[in-house]
């Protein structure tokens, strides 16, 4: 990170732009995304000098290099467990992951998971553009079943990975998704993200215009994107359409859509909640199925205690039942032996 900010300044986007220059694809979505987030994190009312950008490796790990925060451009699919030892050594720190689809859901996996089950107080924003970019197009753990790319020449046979479900399966506090194209809603989403206490996921779907151009096409082109996004908000019916004229309902255990007219109204439509862990299931249970539309927004948030708040709180028990504690005269102690 650069130079100091005066504290009592009022921080602008510029503060949060480094001097490197950005050497993503003409045309990348992740251009989109970091300008969202370099504007938004001025709004937050923390100090420049409390925020931490970690990332892994991939074409979204370059992010720490141009915010001017403090940031670790660590090693592939480790950026939860590095960003972990980071809050839980400072805790006032706000600390934000920058991956993709490549990086957390193949080999960082299963350090996504962990920090989502603990709940530790970190931000995750998942860039996903279903292809493997950096490494010039194969396909992703998100990539849809047949697709066809430099190394499935012939169609992928993997069923892919559902990022919202899984962070749902995996006791996600906060699970959410955007889009690279609909800004306003992404900064939204950040704000949201931000303000939640414990381990927030967002999903972003963004282009690769290089690799995988016009994968999300139809939930971004001004032509189809009322049809095939659902914009969920809370306490509001779940209505889409470019005459707001369809709506979600619950047949059995299934989610239809309701076409909306004479004998059908937005009262027969569900209400979006996004403490229903259910529905928020069902919700993430749309993604990749192309009769219903994708869900856009926060489908889940739950409050629950956080780890580092509980790790603190364990530390400071311990302190006050024993006392601080003495590193030399542990190391010094007389549980040692000789080989």
């Amino acid at each position: 990170m650069s130079q100091a900010v005066d504290t009592n300044q009022k921080l602008t986007k510029k503060d949060f732009t480094s001097d490197q220059d950005v050497r993503w694809c003409p045309g990348c979505g992740d251009y989109a995304i970091l300008s969202q987030v370099q504007k938004i994190f001025p709004e937050l009312g923390v100090p420049r000098e409390d925020f931490l950008v970690v990332s892994g490796i991939g074409c979204s790990s370059r992010f720490p290099y141009y915010m001017n925060t403090y940031g670790f451009h660590s090693i592939h699919g480790r950026a939860p467990g590095i960003a972990t030892g980071a809050k839980l050594a400072n805790p006032k720190l706000s600390v934000w992951i920058a991956t993709g689809d490549g990086d957390a859901m193949s080999i960082g996996g299963n350090h996504l998971i962990h920090i989502l089950r603990r709940n530790i107080d970190i931000k995750i924003l998942m860039f996903n553009n279903r292809i493997y970019g950096l490494t010039k197009g194969q396909y992703s753990p998100t990539s849809e079943l047949g697709k066809k790319t430099k190394s499935t020449p012939l169609g992928s046979l993997d069923h892919p990975f559902n990022p919202l479900s899984l962070a749902l399966g995996s006791g996600a506090t906060f699970a959410a998704r955007t889009l690279d194209r609909e800004i306003k809603h992404l900064g939204e989403i950040v704000k949201r993200c931000n303000e939640h206490k414990g381990t927030s996921f967002v999903d972003i779907y963004q282009n690769c215009n290089i690799f995988n151009d016009g994968a999300f096409a139809d939930m971004t082109d001004k032509e189809t994107k009322m049809e095939t996004q659902l914009i969920l908000e809370q306490g509001q019916p779940m209505i889409f359409g470019k005459d707001k004229d369809k709506g979600l309902v619950l047949i059995g255990s299934q989610l239809t859509v309701l076409q909306l007219g004479e004998d059908r109204n937005v009262d027969d439509v569900l209400v979006h909640n996004s403490g229903d862990k259910n529905m928020a299931r069902l919700l993430a249970g749309m993604t990749y199925n192309g009769d219903l539309p994708t869900p856009i927004g926060v489908l889940y948030k739950e409050e629950r205690a956080t780890y580092d708040e509980m790790m603190t709180a364990q530390l400071q028990s311990a302190i006050d039942s024993k006392g601080p504690g003495d590193l030399d005269a542990l190391i010094k102690g007389s549980n040692t032996w000789t080989v």
